[in-house]
């Protein structure tokens, strides 16, 4: 079981870790219109964004530096996925003119957070998904990972995108 803190206090995580190299496990999720978002699907590079809710300053801050900067990531999606109600989830995207990524919530049964090992076990949190980025490639691998130390925490924004860039470039000229 992973452990990050929040705040500097120890949190745990349970559900199944993911690691570089697995097979990104496929899940579907809950969009804003109540259709389904899949994880893993292979026909994208997918950037998912983990964060446990849209309605805070640092997820907030996430989700919009991700809307400005992937959107000119070529066969990239972006996916934020969180534990909030889809309808909140689309208020947010409206109020802040986010139209370049995809927000999935994991409320119904946090299948998302469990597959990725990414649900919080304990603390004030309990029971929202740690903050975490993973990059799956077009054949369903996780070739790049972050999770946050801290929750509280923003990611390394370069890192992941430019990674998911490399990526992105290498499977079009595939």
């Amino acid at each position: 079981m992973s452990k990050v803190t929040f705040q500097g206090k120890p949190v745990e995580l349970s559900g199944q870790e993911i690691n570089l190299g697995d097979r990104a496990p496929q899940v579907r999720l809950v969009a804003q219109d109540l259709s389904e978002i899949e994880i893993a699907s292979g026909k994208h590079v997918q950037i998912i964004v983990a964060v446990p809710s849209l309605d805070t300053p640092v997820c907030a801050t996430e989700a919009r530096k991700f809307n400005e900067r992937a959107a000119s990531l070529p066969n990239t999606e972006v996916i934020v996925v969180s534990m909030d109600l889809p309808f909140a989830m689309g208020r947010f995207c409206t109020t802040e003119g986010i139209k370049n990524l995809r927000v999935a919530s994991d409320f119904r049964d946090k299948e998302f957070c469990l597959r990725y090992g990414t649900l919080i076990a304990s603390g004030v949190l309990a029971g929202l998904s740690a903050r975490a980025i993973f990059v799956i490639d077009t054949a369903g691998v996780v070739v790049y990972k972050e999770l946050v130390s801290d929750i509280a925490s923003e990611p390394d924004y370069d890192a992941a995108l430019d990674f998911a860039e490399l990526v992105a470039r290498n499977s079009c000229s595939n």
